[in-house]
């Protein structure tokens, strides 16, 4: 049983490794194939680009909430896809842009470790929206910016989303997750570590 489990664990680990290699791979070609921008501090990435525009394109079809907050949050963190897998302990991996007043303005990657009886494999996407400048200088100024320590966040499922009024916002930052397919338990944000890559 116990060779089983371990088997299990690192088919998941090595599927999670060879996701990252594979984005980033493709994120790599992608980068050094496009013109570099003198408008834009960081080089352009097309393909991650389009998955960001089409997830929140569809997260804000089907959270017309997500979209009243983008027009007033100071600026939008988007991770369209992360891998996590594993059977004992769980890694994740993704990443993601920074959009400011509809521009990109830097690329991310979000990970984390999590120990517990979860078993499986997924994969999902999520946004945080920025609405302070103060929760926005610590994402820009911090070398590893962790979620649920510093700025106060908000996750908005379904239910909160109805009932969410943007006038009387007091949280820093509200997040987003969706797309989630797989069978991993117990997903959240809290412990994730974001860093800039570029």
């Amino acid at each position: 049983m116990t060779q089983y489990v371990r088997m299990l664990t690192m088919i998941s680990l090595l599927a999670v490794t060879a996701a990252c290699s594979t984005e980033k791979s493709q994120s790599g070609s992608a980068s050094s194939s496009a013109p570099s921008s003198a408008a834009s501090a960081v080089k352009p990435n097309p393909e991650l680009d389009a998955a960001s525009q089409a997830a929140l394109t569809d997260l804000y079809a089907k959270t017309p909430k997500a979209r009243e907050l983008a027009g007033k949050a100071k600026a939008i963190l988007v991770f369209p896809y992360v891998w996590k897998g594993g059977v004992i302990a769980a890694v994740e991996h993704g990443k993601g842009e920074l959009i400011e007043n509809g521009r990109v303005t830097g690329h991310y990657s979000t990970s984390a470790f999590s120990a517990g009886m979860q078993a499986g494999a997924q994969k999902f996407g999520y946004a945080m929206f920025f609405m302070t400048d103060s929760a926005l200088k610590s994402l820009k100024t911090s070398s590893n910016f962790e979620v649920g320590i510093g700025p106060s966040i908000v996750v908005v499922d379904a239910g909160a989303a109805k009932n969410m009024s943007t006038t009387t916002l007091q949280s820093d930052i509200y997040a987003f997750i969706f797309d989630q397919t797989g069978l991993m338990a117990g997903m959240g944000l809290r412990g994730a570590k974001i860093s800039r890559t570029e």
